[in-house]
């Protein structure tokens, strides 16, 4: 098949956002050809290209085709972003010649995170008679609605509304990352039958690959083991909704346990949790980290006895969550705490770990000490269980194969 995978934010397999990389690179494996149209800036990038006054070029990377299309950089939320949203909307449209320029596609996957790409790619999909897929992320506007309180008759809101509408109706397959977000879909004009499932995953031969040699962090960690220390860890983004202000708090109430918390990683919350430990005087219990780069993980979530996942408690979650760093945790076969309230729970579905409600500072204390008590080789069939779970669900060769087959289905 020749596909063309729309994703404003996609990454080239070196930073975020790595999902349409990982399906991509499985696809031209097996003998497809992939376009993936991108921006030439996203906030969740860490190597935007220089367009160099190009309004576009296409790179060859891993054997994809890479389209990029010229967007200016922006910061935070504002009509800057917006304005770069808009550049790259107008781009699929002006470029629809060169963008498919190798040959008809067989099938257009709309995956940014908003949904106004649908406009152009449902024209590019008709033209060529091509099967058109929208890919949800996260529900656009229910999202900035209920996380950022925008009023659901704002211009903008109704203008994205408008858009989700016209993707449930007009697109030939759904494919969504939340396991429970059917019911929402029906309501705005999807038939039941269009949905399918495709979460997030893992790549096991990045496990299998991984940094060796001395792992990072090794003679600081395994110095607190020696000191008797059980180690868990975080590792991630430091933002607002990973509601790590009750992680840290939670020390409090640990003290005067063999118990370290650590935190390993970067986001704009991580000075102010720095100073928020050094308030609380709790840096003999919790330790802040800086970020580790992606193939240093393995090794270092290997010398952790279990690991911590947590958001905020939010309404949203209801249609489920897929979190990147949880499937990393669960095939590192490590027992997790899990503290999210959603509608879908993978630790409790593997038995890898202890579900609690989340931002509840006594709760992941308590569970810390849970852990910290079990006999260690209860913690490694608990974690094993974990790693089964995943290769079996979620590992990328199973995901991208799932996703053929929605392709190759008739319209």
């Amino acid at each position: 098949m020749n596909i063309i995978l729309s994703n404003h934010y996609a990454g080239t397999g070196k930073s975020m956002e790595y999902r349409p990389y990982f399906m991509a690179k499985r696809w031209v494996r097996q003998g497809h050809q992939v376009t993936i149209v991108l921006s030439s800036f996203s906030h969740l990038r860490g190597d935007n290209p220089d367009s160099k006054g190009r309004p576009y070029w296409v790179e060859m990377i891993d054997g994809i085709r890479y389209f990029w299309i010229a967007g200016s950089e922006y910061h935070g939320n504002g009509m800057g972003r917006i304005k770069n949203m808009l550049s790259f909307i107008r781009g699929l449209s002006n470029f629809e010649s060169a963008i498919t320029e190798t040959g008809r596609p067989d099938a257009v996957i709309a995956s940014s995170t908003y949904p106004l790409e649908i406009y152009p790619l449902r024209k590019m999909a008709d033209k060529h008679g091509a099967k058109l897929i929208y890919e949800v992320h996260d529900l656009w506007p229910l999202s900035p609605m209920e996380l950022g309180g925008i009023p659901k008759y704002h211009p903008y809101i109704m203008l994205m509304q408008a858009a989700e509408n016209y993707c449930y109706k007009h697109c030939d397959t759904i494919v969504s990352i939340l396991p429970n977000a059917q019911e929402h879909m029906i309501e705005h004009g999807m038939k039941p039958e269009k949905f399918v499932c495709i979460p997030n995953g893992i790549v096991k031969e990045d496990w299998e690959t991984a940094q060796t040699g001395t792992p990072v962090y090794a003679e600081k960690l395994s110095q607190y083991h020696d000191e008797g220390y059980f180690l868990i860890g975080y590792t991630g983004a430091h933002g607002v909704a990973n509601a790590l202000d009750s992680y840290v708090e939670a020390g409090e109430l640990l003290r005067d346990k063999k118990i370290k918390l650590l935190l390993v990683g970067q986001g704009p919350e991580r000075e102010r949790l720095i100073q928020k430990i050094k308030d609380l005087e709790l840096n003999d219990v919790v330790e802040a980290l800086p970020a580790v780069k992606r193939d240093e993980v393995p090794g270092l979530l290997e010398q952790l006895d279990a690991l911590y996942v947590g958001l905020q408690r939010q309404p949203l979650f209801r249609f489920g969550v897929s979190p990147n760093k949880l499937m990393d945790y669960m095939m590192a076969a490590k027992p997790v705490i899990f503290a999210i309230e959603a509608g879908n729970d993978m630790v409790a579905d593997a038995k890898c770990g202890i579900s609690i409600a989340p931002e509840d500072p006594a709760e992941i204390a308590r569970a810390a000490q849970i852990l910290a008590s079990t006999p260690k080789a209860e913690l490694e069939t608990m974690g094993k269980r974990g790693q089964d779970y995943i290769l079996k669900y979620h590992e990328y060769d199973v995901l991208s194969n799932r996703f053929l087959e929605v392709l190759a289905q008739p319209k």
